[in-house]
């Protein structure tokens, strides 16, 4: 219970602090944080809660991250579906705390802002079809697990893991933004498509099949090639 109460809350601050920070606070007039601070928003949301709740889950808050993780010899086939509930429970709730805050502005249009659902083709923020948008959420998820292995190994400097792994999602965000609004987190994709309700849960399904895919490729490439070096 404490494991599932902590990946709930880690996925609920991750979701409204990155998610909120896109919708909230990027484009502010003159002061907005734009692409930089939601990169930075998304990256530091993972950092505090891995040291707040990670000693006692493993601070995964999200999907892919808990597949690669199997994939990858970390974790019991049993944590799976109980993780992956979890981070889809905070995940929804974020979105909808969101909502209510956002909606709370007198102009606010959840289907015109975009609500910083993932897209593609004409819901990318820069244009980039679907064959990019798969693509990047492949590679970048792959790099986020083989991250993450690397610097929870036994063999890695102690304490240091969640700096690393925020300073992974910082420029995975830096990079994908432009792209796909960057999800690499299928519970982060969906806690927002929900409310935007419209053509973000069509496409939803790139990004849950894409980063699952990478996580999983990252799991394999960290398991069999990397962990057995000397």
């Amino acid at each position: 219970m404490q494991k599932f109460v902590a990946e709930i809350f880690g996925t609920f601050v991750l979701v409204l602090g990155g998610c909120g920070s896109a919708v909230l606070a990027a484009a502010f007039p003159e002061l907005g944080i734009g692409f930089t601070g939601v990169a930075l928003a998304f990256g530091l949301t993972v950092l505090v809660m891995a040291y707040a709740v990670g000693h006692i889950s493993g601070g995964h808050f999200n999907p892919a991250v808990t597949i690669g993780l199997l994939v990858g010899g970390r974790i019991p086939s049993s944590h799976v579906l109980p993780y992956i509930i979890a981070q889809l429970i905070g995940a929804v709730g974020a979105g909808a705390v969101l909502y209510l805050i956002a909606s709370g502005k007198a102009d606010f249009d959840v289907a015109a802002s975009g609500f910083a659902s993932n897209g593609y083709g004409e819901q990318s923020p820069g244009g980039y079809n679907l064959m990019s948008a798969m693509i990047i959420e492949v590679v970048l998820t792959a790099i986020f697990l083989i991250v993450i292995m690397g610097a929870t190994d036994k063999r890695a400097p102690a304490g240091f893991a969640p700096i690393a792994i925020g300073l992974a999602l910082t420029l995975i965000h830096l990079i994908s933004i432009p792209v796909t609004n960057t999800s690499v987190n299928p519970a982060r994709s969906t806690g927002v498509a929900l409310f935007q309700g419209d053509w973000a849960i069509s496409q939803l399904w790139v990004f849950w099949l894409m980063p699952v895919i990478g996580a999983a490729i990252g799991g394999v490439i960290y398991r069999f090639i990397l962990e057995k070096a000397e």
